[in-house]
């Protein structure tokens, strides 16, 4: 079971919140898509003025919409550990918000028409398939929460292979919202299901990260390793879903938090390692000074990432901040390292001078000019400038954290970011007066970059779905290699068969389910339909789709002399048919969001009717460089193309005939 909805905590509020965002974005984007196709229709002067005032009023209100959907992105303060802790807040990732599916009608349709069941018999399985899906969309915090998540993922694949054949659909919509806009993706296709189910798998552990305690040595080591499985899946999901048609899941976005979440995994691994205190020794200080430069490093690379586009404009504005005033942070703090390592250590006689000119030199890529490593340890007074030098510097980019993080409205508000800040500033601005008074003036030397070095391998975790097991909810159908969508049969035929002699007439191979081999033409069971090839699933009204040919054989023998029926089906040839492909996201077309079926209210589709194929979707958007970006999209067809046959898996996450687009 998933978490009460309904549950008064902060993250139950701020989904709930999300929800209600999600609906009034919907709305808007539907006022506009219909303001933009009015606009195209009219010739009308005065309407034309009208719709675009109206169209203005509808950007401007989408606008604000987003920025309410960044403030719940930022508001990191309500996934944290409820401890009191003294760090800056890490960034977890909001679960993708969907509406409800109800796959009865389509799948007792399907079983019915494809496999020739009794629809009612798998009711109980459906309804679990439901009551699974609906527990997912609220999942506890915690490994629990993410098996859950993993065992729908893995359920999904199985209902694929059974329900979803590649050259139609059977009625089942699957709506999700972007996590970053709010606007919703709709298909007929189960590839965006198990896509948004991934990412949610990613999101989930990223809470996890952040909730873990990092004032401890295993919450620190727990979040580390959240923050490395999150990279793992969204990482999986930017490689086997690579055209999905939702901004936070295109594999641009998918980059950027992979980045993201490995630099908060790095983040946690430098407070691993000062959590007992930082040493004020030479060689230690060597070593945090280059894994806190190590730190400050990927979260530049994040914030380049993060400014690039397309990712620019979906990505929220105070994550990119962040990322940026946590560069300067850690950087500041290498700075300040370095300083207090020419600063408070003056070499002594007992001291090793080759070992510490060699980790001094590790430090930097070059030394300003006219100075020597070895110079500067033994020269007190270039030790003294040079240290200045970098204490300077650490100011620098400290005062440069702190005025970002001023300018940005939603990071302001948060009060542990703005006291680290302020005490990091603090202690660098004292360590610099408590040095010799001298005119800074007279001294040129410039403090060099801190070359980043970690000894700590951060690295993606690939998710490991074997570890959890999941039964078929389904397996009544029979053996999924035989019983799937892809393949097609002949409704259950009866057969009589007599004992001739003891004979069967026939010999039974394979299994399960068994098959009908070298049939003698002139027995008993051929004269009553049987026939080579021919897939035994019944014996005497039992059921024997998993029974192999000795358990066959046995059930046939028991039954004497006496004639038994048996139930077959037959193979039949798979045609080929028409393939419905669509587009609704492209790396060249940046603001363009995508809806589809805005013009079909999902609400009212009357399931049990037979409604001839309808179009995929509509997507809509900004114009592109050379095509209006709002375009119909129909279905593709080859005429004479014949389908490939490929090896069935029911995990199958990828394929050119059912690939997302």
């Amino acid at each position: 079971q998933g978490c009460n909805p309904l549950a008064e905590t902060g993250r139950s509020k701020l989904q709930n919140q999300r929800a209600v965002l999600n609906q009034q974005i919907l709305r808007a984007v539907r006022m506009r898509a219909g303001a933009e196709n009015l606009l195209r229709a009219t010739t009308n002067n005065k309407v034309r003025e009208q719709v675009l005032l109206e169209l203005s009023f509808v950007n401007s209100d989408l606008q604000i919409l987003k920025e309410e959907l960044e403030g719940l992105n930022i508001s990191v303060e309500v996934y944290q550990n409820a401890e009191e802790t003294f760090s800056i807040p890490l960034v977890p990732l909001g679960l993708k918000e969907t509406k409800d599916v109800d796959f009865t009608l389509p799948l007792k349709d399907f079983i019915l028409e494809h496999y020739s069941q009794d629809s009612s018999e798998y009711e109980d399985e459906i309804a679990d398939l439901m009551d699974l899906r609906q527990a997912c969309r609220t999942p506890s915090r915690d490994e629990a929460g993410i098996e859950m998540l993993i065992s729908y993922f893995l359920q999904l694949g199985y209902v694929e292979s059974r329900f979803f054949p590649p050259t139609r659909h059977i009625g089942v919509l699957f709506t999700w919202y972007d996590s970053f806009t709010g606007v919703p993706v709709c298909q007929q296709n189960l590839l965006l299901e198990k896509a948004s189910v991934l990412f949610n798998i990613g999101a989930l552990y990223t809470q996890i990260g952040t909730r873990c305690n990092r004032q401890t040595q295993a919450g620190l080591e727990n979040a580390v390793d959240a923050f490395q499985k999150a990279a793992g899946v969204l990482s999986y999901l930017r490689e086997t879903f690579t055209h999905t048609p939702s901004y936070d899941m295109s594999p641009a976005m998918l980059n950027v938090l992979v980045k993201m979440m490995l630099a908060q995994a790095r983040e946690c691994v430098f407070e691993q390692i000062g959590l007992s205190g930082i040493r004020n020794e030479f060689f230690t200080l060597v070593k945090m000074t280059q894994e806190v430069a190590k730190v400050g490093e990927v979260y530049m690379l994040v914030n380049t990432a993060m400014n690039q586009e397309p990712v620019k404009e979906n990505i929220p504005y105070s994550w990119s901040k962040l990322a940026q005033i946590k560069s300067d942070h850690y950087k500041a703090l290498a700075h300040y390292f370095t300083a207090t390592i020419l600063c408070d250590h003056e070499l002594q006689p007992g001291d090793d001078e080759d070992q510490q000119e060699k980790a001094l030199s590790q430090l930097y890529d070059y030394v300003p000019e006219g100075l020597m490593v070895l110079a500067v340890l033994k020269d007190k007074v270039q030790r003294k400038q040079l240290g200045k030098a970098h204490l300077r510097k650490a100011i620098v980019y400290h005062e440069e954290a702190l005025r970002v993080c001023g300018l940005c409205k939603k990071l302001r508000n948060i009060e542990v970011l703005q006291e680290v800040l302020t005490a990091a500033h603090k202690r660098s601005l004292l360590k610099y007066a408590q040095q010799e008074t001298e005119d800074d003036f007279l001294s040129l030397i410039q403090a060099p970059d801190i070359l980043p070095k970690t000894e700590h391998k951060v690295e993606t975790i690939a998710p490991e779905f074997s570890k959890v097991k999941v039964k078929d909810f389904f397996h009544k159908l029979g053996p999924l290699t035989v019983f799937s969508a892809k393949q097609r049969w002949t409704a259950p035929r009866t057969i009589c068969l007599h004992h001739e002699a003891g004979e069967l007439g026939f010999s039974l191979k394979g299994g399960p389910p068994v098959q009908v081999y070298c049939l003698d033409p002139v027995c008993s069971a051929a004269s009553a339909g049987l026939k080579e090839g021919d897939y035994i699933v019944s014996v005497g009204g039992m059921d024997c789709k998993w029974l192999g040919v000795n358990e066959v054989l046995e059930k046939l023998k028991s039954v004497g002399k006496q004639s038994v029926e048996l139930e077959v089906i037959s193979c039949q040839d798979t045609a080929a048919s028409l393939h419905s492909k669509s587009a609704t996201y492209s790396m060249g077309m940046q603001k363009t969001y995508s809806l589809i079926c805005l013009a079909m209210d999902e609400d009212k589709i009357d399931q049990t009717k037979k409604a001839p194929l309808k179009l995929p979707f509509l997507s809509w958007g900004t114009k592109n460089r050379q095509k209006a970006a709002s375009t119909l999209c129909l279905p593709s067809a080859v005429a004479g193309s014949s389908q490939t046959k490929k090896k069935l898996s029911p995990f199958t996450l990828f394929n050119t005939e059912s690939s997302l687009y």
